[in-house]
């Protein structure tokens, strides 16, 4: 079942982030279908979380899609080189986001091997920001994209991960952001977890 609208503009930019853990993401393009289920997030708390594109309520041509209703996608280029995805949550004028860090493939597998120009061997296929993109053909164009579209969308496909399942720690290069690096706003799913879906 495709995640409606509601799933997106809930308060709790952890907690989405934690139910997305065991959701399937997919992409189609030109008739190819792409698609795996989430494995790692990562949640930015907006306004008050320095390590967020829109703390201190900054809006510039590149984050104002952030500050749009829940349900859109945020694709920002990293390093000039990496296309990296996020999914916008809460309402308008708050700026939640959730990176996604970690998918495990299971639809269009060979699509996504010629994308990335290797072969799906274990999780390090698509276990980075920047890899999910290649793998899935996500690129900046695609910000403000609504996941309630035909492009891009999300779905909840009955598998369960239990509270013990997941692992909790801190995000990834964002040591600029000070005492808020440390926020445990990072979700994992366990590797054994994986092998079961």
């Amino acid at each position: 079942m495709k995640l409606g609208r509601s799933f997106y503009t809930r308060n709790s930019v952890t907690q989405i982030a934690r139910e997305l853990l065991g959701k399937y993401i997919y992409t189609k393009f030109d008739g190819e279908i792409t698609g795996g289920m989430i494995t790692e997030t990562e949640a930015y708390e907006g306004i008050t979380d320095k390590a967020s594109h829109a703390y201190n309520n900054c809006r510039t041509n590149r984050t104002e899609i952030m500050f749009a209703n829940g349900g859109v996608a945020y694709v920002y280029l990293c390093y000039g080189i990496h296309h990296l995805f996020n999914i916008v949550t809460n309402t308008r004028n708050i700026p939640h986001a959730i990176l996604i860090r970690g998918i495990y493939p299971t639809e269009g597998i060979k699509m996504m091997e010629m994308r990335k120009g290797k072969t799906f061997i274990n999780n390090e296929f698509s276990n980075g920001p920047g890899k999910i993109s290649k793998v899935l053909g996500i690129k900046v164009q695609l910000t403000g994209e609504s996941l309630l579209g035909e492009k891009i969308w999300l779905e909840d496909r009955g598998f369960k991960i239990e509270k013990n399942e997941i692992i909790t720690g801190s995000r990834i290069g964002v040591e600029y952001a000070g005492e808020d690096a440390k926020l445990p706003y990072r979700f994992l799913v366990k590797n054994e977890t994986i092998s079961r879906a």
